[in-house]
């Protein structure tokens, strides 16, 4: 599929050039239908269990603020754990597989692993409380603990995918190409998405053992064979590693390194506020738009439908916004999809009343998510410096991470207070998005600083 470039020879015509890889077009197209590939298994495994995990733990009678820590803090705190350990030994990683395929396939099987432990929690927690008699904390509670161990190693592999998987793509794809690639990425996401619910949201709450335990294997399956076709060319050696030192000094001496790289440049700090404060924003419907649609009383299968429209919508503007943020700048793009979103989360809380305005909101206010998610996709490629880039990106996903830890119980919490009034997810998501914007104003006017879109050389 590729073969390695001696660093010094321009790329012939008709070819493209990756670091020491570079491809023909037929070899770029290839490149681009594995990691696809790879892609729709990720995504859809990805787009069925937050969701699914709302309805069971709707079942389980969870509170707000139970669902909005499960579904949210859990991952986080996770994620604030795992992805910089995984972005800086993934960084400084040199093998035969290269640096990034030896952290992917080792989840995979693991993965199984919890989708089936979810799939079955229902009968691991009554087994559990037959088992403690009457040290037992109660038949339903030992069900959502079962829930919760497996929500929680699910959450630990998909930490370390996400941080891993994008470092990939940016080490193997084309920078000519990286907007088109993410928007082709988005479709494939959001094609997956559309599947699971247009066909299968409506059969979860009745047929849930044989929907997750296929979507696992469909996620093992296709992600393998994108881990064993997709190459990794060769990278210059790590930074040195110094003096050997007992492990707890090792670790403090890393995570020195890590800050000082990450967080010292005040540049930087703005980009990860910008990301942080979208996932504080989107934590709103992501982990309540079941339980909204419930206390309106949609079904889930009308509530399926609209969710694949909106994903439809979402997925028909994906190429041609990674062709404008190709063509105008991705940070320009991710601007633009701000102010929109600012509007339209601003309208959905002054006119959402009913089952109907709801869907519609969730239509166009998810649809604008879209935008930005495309948008923003490849602007991780183009602001970080490239040598450590998987460093920064797991500083980024950190940042993420924190913002949530605090904002899933918070969410949860607001909306027992206004006793499940859930029209004022409206409001809190219009909140973080206008502060996301402000922010994003920020690394913009930093951006233009370094050499704008022209000229721009990422600060280290």
């Amino acid at each position: 599929m590729t073969h390695k470039a001696d660093g010094i020879e321009e790329p012939a015509r008709g070819r493209w050039r990756a670091g020491s890889l570079t491809y023909t077009s037929g070899a770029l197209a290839g490149l681009f239908f594995w990691l696809l590939w790879g892609d729709f298994s990720f995504f859809l495994k990805e787009r069925s269990v937050t969701p699914a995990m709302q309805l069971l733990l709707h079942r389980l009678n969870a509170s707000n603020l139970l669902v909005g820590t499960l579904l949210v803090s859990v991952p986080a705190a996770i994620g604030f754990a795992v992805v910089p350990i995984v972005g800086y030994r993934s960084d400084r990683h040199r093998g035969p597989r290269g640096r990034r395929i030896p952290f992917l396939i080792p989840q995979i099987p693991v993965t199984f692993l919890a989708m089936a432990g979810l799939a079955f929690s229902p009968q691991i927690g009554r087994f559990v409380h037959r088992l403690l008699g009457g040290w037992s904390p109660g038949e339903n509670r030992s069900e959502l603990l079962a829930l919760t161990a497996s929500w929680a190693l699910f959450e630990v592999c998909t930490s370390v995918c996400n941080s891993v998987f994008l470092s990939l793509i940016t080490d193997v794809v084309p920078r000519e190409v990286i907007g088109r690639f993410f928007a082709l990425f988005r479709i494939v996401s959001l094609g997956a998405g559309m599947i699971f619910f247009y066909d299968m949201f409506g059969r979860v709450e009745a047929h849930t053992v044989g929907v997750f335990l296929g979507i696992g294997m469909i996620y093992c399956v296709g992600f393998t064979v994108m881990c064993l076709k997709v190459k990794e060319g060769s990278y210059p050696p790590p930074p040195p590693a110094g003096p050997l030192a007992p492990p707890l000094g090792r670790f403090l001496a890393g995570a020195r390194t890590y800050c000082r790289d990450c967080f010292s440049v005040p540049y930087y700090r703005w980009v990860f506020l910008s990301y942080a404060l979208v996932g504080m924003a989107s934590v709103a419907l992501n982990s309540f738009y079941v339980l909204y649609a419930k206390s309106l009383g949609m079904s889930m299968a009308t509530l399926g439908k609209y969710g694949a429209a909106q994903l439809l919508l979402s997925l028909l503007q994906a190429y041609p916004v990674g062709w404008l943020a190709d063509r105008f700048h991705p940070l320009r793009m991710t601007l633009a999809a701000l102010v929109l979103l600012a509007v339209a989360t601003a309208v959905a809380f002054l006119t959402v009343h009913d089952a109907p305005t709801f869907g519609i909101a969730l239509v166009v206010c998810g649809s604008l998510t879209g935008f930005w998610l495309t948008s923003s996709a490849s602007l991780p490629a183009v602001l970080f410096p490239k040598p450590k880039f998987a460093v920064f990106n797991s500083a980024r996903l950190t940042a993420s991470s924190a913002g949530t830890l605090v904002a899933g119980p918070a969410c949860g919490w607001m909306l027992d207070l206004l006793h499940r009034d859930y029209r004022y997810l409206f409001a809190w998501w219009w909140v973080f998005i206008v502060l996301s914007l402000v922010a994003t104003v920020a690394v913009y006017r930093r951006f233009i600083r370094h050499g704008g879109p022209g000229n721009y050389v990422a600060p280290e």
